[in-house]
């Protein structure tokens, strides 16, 4: 299941609706990256211009000129080349283009000079995201430049640019059906790679063969690749916030920190478990362990239309801030502690952001200086935490060391919300029964083997 043709032109068509008369809005492609020498890392299209083409091939511009009369979208992309797509794989050409993504028009990417001007001249404004690719942004002025230094011929240069995620972003963050359906198919084949991981892990692992685990759950399920780099942190990493060396040994003991999401067709999950390696968390571990599960659980709650962005966050920060107390990692009255930012020491970041084609999706926090309200169709992650810094010897020895976090990918709904990951267990107990029992199978398949042998 896709985004439909439909759907694209539905996006674009909205784009333009909103846009000032006598305008043009243009949408660069994401450029090949070198990885090594004559190697390029994996190619990953640019999320806005997907949204609106579902065009994955670089060397690409998308151009949206309402009112125009010979056709409103205009692409411009790689010409078929036999022999380049021997080598590299088939290109959809200009035709291909016009037959399977829409466009009223396209262009060989080497004609742009010579035809963008020309659709520039006489309008009044650009919609461009300038800042982005520095090297775009100068073909761009150039085109502008062609223009104005024609004027005294007559020639009308655009004379505003305006600032094209502000419309762009905006649209991004309220989720269609189709968009819906996507991202529970991410965050589904993302629950299924955690489970594996806690099935699969056992003291004596390297972090980065725990990694392949849920790598290997992720492709099986037809995501090629995560949706961000994976943290795998075990023992004190895991108070390393984007820890992603994934180097080291997993002992018994400790707890190990996973914060891994599968990209699915453009579209991410984000997922955040703690559990032990040896599969038993100790008493200071559970302590701890409970108090960010209790705040995960408040800020959830929190998650429904009309309430705002940073609701779930003072509910989670005053669940933290209440268990810190109770165990004694803070002294003071709760309220004042919350006031002063004293939890910071252990909690040091947000409890969410947006989730989309993106893990750190587009759109605005605040609409001007208020929290953005809550509404349908807005996916948002929950992702509380308490970081014990190995080093910090103002606590008891017996919590040093211990990192938290616990997230999951929340979409609002009209009657409140749904938790899209809620097929990779949480509690505790279930995280416990659930590594012991595949402990137990492992050991019997291996009896059978021997019996077998």
């Amino acid at each position: 299941m896709s985004i439909t043709k439909k759907e694209f032109a539905e996006r674009r068509q909205q784009l333009m609706n909103m846009m000032e008369p006598n305008s043009i809005a243009i949408v660069p492609a994401a450029p090949m990256r070198t990885r090594s020498r004559d190697t390029e890392y994996p190619y990953r299209q640019d999320s806005d211009f997907f949204y609106l083409s579902g065009f994955a091939e670089p060397e690409a511009v998308l151009v949206l000129v309402p009112g125009r009369e010979h056709g409103e979208y205009v692409m411009f992309c790689r010409e078929r080349d036999r022999d380049m797509e021997i080598w590299n794989g088939y290109r959809a050409g200009p035709e291909g283009v016009v037959k399977q993504y829409g466009a009223d028009d396209a262009f060989p990417i080497g004609d742009i000079d010579e035809i963008l001007p020309g659709l520039l001249e006489g309008t009044d404004r650009v919609y461009y995201l300038m800042g982005r690719d520095k090297e775009f942004d100068t073909q761009v002025m150039e085109w502008v430049n062609t223009i104005r230094a024609k004027v005294r011929s007559g020639a009308h240069p655009p004379g505003e640019f305006i600032a094209l995620d502000h419309l762009l972003h905006d649209m991004r963050l309220y989720k269609s059906k189709a968009e819906v359906r996507l991202m529970q198919q991410a965050a589904d084949m993302s629950a299924s790679a955690h489970v594996r991981a806690m099935e699969k892990c056992r003291p004596g692992m390297m972090e980065f063969q725990l990694e392949a685990e849920f790598l290997h759950e992720f492709g099986r399920h037809g995501s090629r690749f995560p949706a961000y780099s994976s943290i795998v942190g075990g023992g004190a990493n895991a108070c390393i916030l984007h820890y992603i060396d994934n180097v080291n040994e997993l002992k018994a003991g400790d707890l190990v920190l996973i914060d891994a999401g599968a990209e699915y067709q453009h579209y991410a999950a984000d997922i955040t478990r703690t559990f032990p390696v040896d599969g038993q968390y100790s008493p200071e571990q559970r302590a701890l362990y409970e108090v960010v599960l209790k705040a995960q659980l408040a800020a959830i709650k929190q998650v429904k239309p009309g309430n705002h962005w940073n609701q779930p966050h003072e509910a989670a920060v005053k669940e933290l801030t209440k268990g810190l107390v109770a165990l004694g990692l803070l002294q003071g009255k709760v309220n004042e502690l919350i006031e002063n930012e004293a939890y910071r020491r252990f909690y040091m970041h947000r409890t969410g952001h947006w989730l989309g084609m993106d893990v750190h999706d587009v759109g605005d926090y605040k609409v001007g200086d208020a929290w953005r309200e809550l509404e349908p169709g807005m996916v948002l992650t929950v992702e509380p935490g308490l970081y014990v810094a190995p080093d910090d010897d103002t606590v008891d020895p017996k919590w040093r060391g211990i990192g938290i976090r616990i997230e999951d990918d929340v979409l609002v709904t009209e009657k409140g919300r749904k938790v899209l990951t809620s097929k990779v267990p949480k509690d505790p107990d279930e995280i416990e029964a659930l590594m012991a029992k595949a402990r137990t199978a492992k050991r019997a398949a291996a009896k059978k083997t021997k019996r077998v042998a």
